[in-house]
């Protein structure tokens, strides 16, 4: 099985965000505030590298609709639009979550950064399951442009 390199390498870096955050959620249940601080903003270089792999691809290439039987389209088109909800709150959250913790607004940080990271672990679960669906478990469709490619016109 072959999957493209592109696709491929954006998961891999939401895959990567998803595990920092992960692992700065720990560091800062540790007091290693230094580290947690490192590890977050990795974990952001990491969500910026995968949206501009993405937005590049989107541009440049297109998007690959739903290649699946047609009994599941509907069901993946959902799925989809609730990818795309989370991964878009996501990323405000992500982004008032490091300017709070950077700017050290640190209640707000304290209340937003845990909402943020649950969010970002769904989105990062939610966005390989669209890859698995898109390349793994069946051929991708049509590359074609963002709004033909979710909605199937």
């Amino acid at each position: 099985m072959t999957v493209p390199f592109l696709p491929t390498l954006s998961t891999f870096f939401i895959v990567l965000s998803a595990v920092l955050v992960a692992v700065g959620w720990w560091l800062i249940r540790q007091r290693r505030i230094e580290a947690h601080k490192k590890t977050m903003l990795a974990a952001g270089v990491s969500a910026l590298l995968f949206f501009i792999i993405y937005l590049s691809r989107t541009v440049f290439i297109g998007n690959t609709s739903f290649g699946g039987p047609d009994s599941l389209k509907i069901y993946y088109t959902v799925f989809l639009v609730f990818h795309i909800f989370l991964a878009t709150v996501g990323a405000v959250f992500g982004l008032v979550s490091i300017w709070t913790g950077l700017k050290e607004v640190l209640p707000r940080h304290r209340k937003i950064g845990p909402v943020t990271s649950i969010i970002w672990f769904f989105t990062a679960i939610t966005g390989v399951a669209v890859y698995l669906l898109l390349y793994v478990f069946y051929k991708g469709g049509e590359t074609t442009s963002v709004f033909r490619a979710i909605l199937g016109y």
